[in-house]
């Protein structure tokens, strides 16, 4: 049996890794996304989904052709969150829950607060390790009216 205490270090390293790995993701997925997003898809594995206010977009090709048809945005993040995933539910991947919100503002529109999740899974070198997006779930969030 596994002590207690090594079990509570494990965790703890792999919080602080999905910290770093959120941290570091969304400053550079959000400045992606409004100065270079004709490379945005770098950032995405292959096969990766977005769902945009629930329409669902699968594919580089599709992804490609989904970020080329945006108006330029001004993306602020006012709140990060994130998790790691536990193994047994990635098949032994690495993967990182990532939370954001925040305002955005595309070209010829109002500025709309927002919600976007993210499944990151690590991509590992024996020199390197690259997070790449798995899953990209993107919303406005509009107020309930009465």
């Amino acid at each position: 049996m596994i002590p207690l205490h090594k079990i509570l270090v494990d965790f703890k390293a792999n919080v602080d890794q999905a910290c770093r790995a959120a941290e570091q993701f969304v400053n550079i997925y959000y400045d992606t996304m409004d100065k270079r997003r004709r490379v945005l898809t770098k950032l995405y594995m292959d096969k990766a989904t977005l769902v945009w206010n629930g329409n669902a977009i699968s594919g580089q090709a599709a992804l490609t052709e989904f970020f080329e048809m945006l108006p330029s945005s001004e993306f602020q993040v006012s709140m990060l969150d994130c998790q790691p995933v536990h193994e047994q539910a990635t098949q032994g991947q690495t993967t990182v829950l990532v939370v954001t919100c925040g305002t955005v503002k595309f070209d010829g529109n109002k500025q709309r607060y927002f919600n976007q999740n993210f499944l990151l899974t690590a991509q590992t070198t024996p020199t390197l390790t690259v997070w790449k997006i798995a899953s990209d779930c993107f919303r406005f969030q509009d107020w309930a009216t009465e």
